[in-house]
Formats: structure tokens, sequence, C-alpha cells
């Protein structure tokens, strides 16, 4: 052969790969098949855009971890949730979200699936399984929960209202971000969709974005399947290698978080400057019944309600953190804060709070440093 080809086709010639601990990372969008009639075997993998070799190992893995028997990956945690949506989703449905749901799985309900005829009303997560089923109609699809809400951290009765949902036909899905997938098992209470952000503590480093949807509902398995194929969603494999990177040491991590969240959020409790911390874990917390019956722990995520006081004492203790990065999001080794006062003005329900609402990420620094962090810029909010 001339040597223009040879540079081409040597080097690509099989290998046996040595055995290490995690799978290698294929990067290909060709997959060679071996004869004709492979080229249209469904049974195989024709194209690289899933089915390689460290995509697959996390699906199995992530498999694992839901209790599923598949899991569909998505390139972010908001791709799962709109993929899953679209997935199963039609013109004329109509679906309940609750109103403490993340923000941009809002902006998708209100700016995309409006615009194709699915129409979106918001709850109060403090109604009662009952009370959320009143609001069912019989073009009610699906059921949007997220537990504990984003930024103000409610809990909800996600087995009661599963099975009340299942009873009537409606699909439920839940985003379990805060979870992790390890923390409280949707699929095993009764919810149809089991959905995270793998950016967040999956990953675990805070460089990555991945989402993942899984059920154990058969035809609704293969519609998520298709729907990732028909849109064109994939994931990288040098992502999907970083995630099953970090789930590795999921359950490792995930207990620091649970025990500096804690212990930061006791701390704040009987500072001066806070009315009320906001978090599950926390006895005396409007949800702690129902999270100490149906969670095995707490991640280090929760909210800390500010007596009253000025936007501008709110910015310049922020602006004084040093060891509190100003991040929007979270999961990560390290500790975050923003103020959610923006956020909640596009909530349905009033969200009636006494002062100033910070969100916090508790990492996986010392705690004695985050508290002296803390207690310092405490000092610039006058």
């Amino acid at each position: 052969m001339d040597e223009e080809t040879r540079l081409i086709r040597k080097g690509s010639e099989p290998t046996n790969l040595a055995r290490v601990v995690n799978p290698p990372i294929q990067r290909g969008s060709t997959v060679l098949l071996p004869n004709a009639a492979s080229l249209y075997d469904d049974n195989q993998i024709t194209y690289g855009i899933t089915g390689l070799a460290s995509p697959a190992a996390l699906q199995r893995a992530l498999a694992d971890l839901e209790g599923s028997p598949d899991v569909t990956l998505y390139p972010s945690g908001l791709a799962a949730i709109t993929g899953a949506m679209l997935a199963v989703l039609k013109a004329g449905d109509e679906i309940l979200v609750v109103d403490s749901a993340y923000k941009p799985t809002r902006r998708f309900c209100d700016r995309v699936l409006t615009r194709f005829g699915v129409q979106t009303t918001y709850y109060d997560p403090a109604l009662t399984p009952d009370a959320l089923m009143a609001l069912a109609t019989p073009k009610t699809r699906l059921i949007l929960l997220e537990a504990p809400g984003s930024l103000t951290f409610e809990m909800q009765d996600v087995p009661a209202i599963a099975k009340a949902a299942n009873d009537r036909g409606i699909i439920t899905l839940i985003d379990n971000t805060w979870a992790a997938g390890f923390l409280f098992k949707p699929l095993a209470h009764g919810v149809t969709i089991s959905v995270q952000a793998l950016t967040k503590y999956v990953g675990g480093h805070s460089d990555c974005f991945m989402g993942s949807a899984t059920t154990m509902d058969t035809v609704i398995g293969n519609q998520l399947g298709d729907a990732m194929w028909d849109i064109g969603w994939s994931v990288s494999p040098d992502d999907a290698y970083t995630m099953l990177r970090g789930l590795r040491t999921l359950a490792t991590r995930l207990p620091r978080h649970q025990e500096s969240g804690l212990e930061i959020a006791r701390w704040l409790q009987d500072r001066p400057e806070v009315a009320r911390v906001l978090h599950p874990a926390l006895p005396g917390d409007p949800g702690h019944a129902i999270w100490k019956r149906d969670f095995t722990g707490a991640c280090g995520l929760f909210g800390v309600m500010l007596k009253p006081c000025s936007q501008r004492a709110v910015h310049a203790f922020l602006d004084a953190l040093q060891l509190f990065g100003l991040g929007f999001s979270w999961g990560g080794y390290e500790s975050l804060a923003i103020p959610c006062d923006p956020q909640l003005k596009n909530r349905s329900v009033p969200v009636n709070l006494e002062g100033p609402l910070l969100r916090l990420h508790i990492g996986l620094e010392a705690v004695e440093d985050l508290k002296a962090d803390l207690d310092q810029a405490f000092e610039k909010l006058v």
C-alpha cells in the first residue's frame, strides 16, 4: 500500500487491551460492523452516539444505583428533565408541576411545552396528595415532583402522590438530584420516572455536565430511549468516564457533605442574624418527618433565611465570603452561596419569608474554616 494509505490504516487494528479498573474511553462516531447484514441490525451498536465502553459502563452502574433495568443518559441534568417529558407528552396533554421546581424546568414548561400544546399548572408543594389529585383532569398526563424543593426545600409525600397518580394512570416524574439517587430511591416508592443531574453529586467535582432518567416501566423506558435517538442527544465518552469515576466515591463523599452540612446548619440556627434554616434533616423542619421516613441521609444543600435586612447588606455579606464561592451549581467538593430572592419572584404560590433567603452548599472543606468564613462575613451584614 502507498504510504498515504498506510498512515491512515496502521495503528488502528484491534489489540488485546490490558485489564484496568475502569473501562476504556472509546472516541468514535463511526462503528465498524463485521458484515453487511449487521449494518441494519438494531441489536448491534451501529453508531457512536451511544453504547461505547464508558457510557455503557456508566449506564450499568447507574441502573444498579437506581434499581432499574436501564438508564438513559443526557448531556445535562436539564436535558434529562426536558427529554423525559418530551418522550412521554403530546399535544393536548396537561401536566402538574410543583411550584418549587428547578427554575429551568419551569422555563421549559412555559416557553417550550406551551408552544407544543401542553398546558402546565403549578401546584403548592404543601398540598396533600388528595388536594393535589383534585387538580388533575382527564387530560392530566404527568405530575412533576421535587423533594426537597429547589431553594425553599419543601418535602412532598412522594410515595402517597405516586400511588394516587398510578391509580389514575398518571405518570410521575421526580427530580431526585438532591438525593443523588443514593439517599432516596424514587422507583422503589412508586415513582414512574427518576431523573437526576449527574452534574452535581455523581460527578462531584464541578467539571462535567450530564443527566440521567430511568424507569421500571418497559414501555416508558423504550420511549426514553427512542426520544434520545430521535432528538439526537448524546454524551461524550470522556464525560461518561468522568461521571463513572465520580460515582465510585459517591457513597464516601455524601456522608461528609451531610455531616458538615448539618453542623453548619445547627450553628446557623443559633446565629442572631438568622431567622430560620430550611433543611429537612433538622428536627422541627416542616418536612422532617417525611424526610426521616423516606430518606437514608442528607446532602450539603440547604436554605438560610436571614432576619429582615436590605439587599445591600445581603450583597455585602456575600461579597465578604472567602471560602464560599458565589455560583449557581452545587454538588462538588467546594462550598457555595447564592441569594434566592430574585428567583422566588417567578413562583405561582406566594412564598412568605421573614427575610432574605440564601442557599448554601457545604463542600468538603474543614467545618471550622467554613464557620470562620461565615462569621467574618456576618460582620458585614449591616
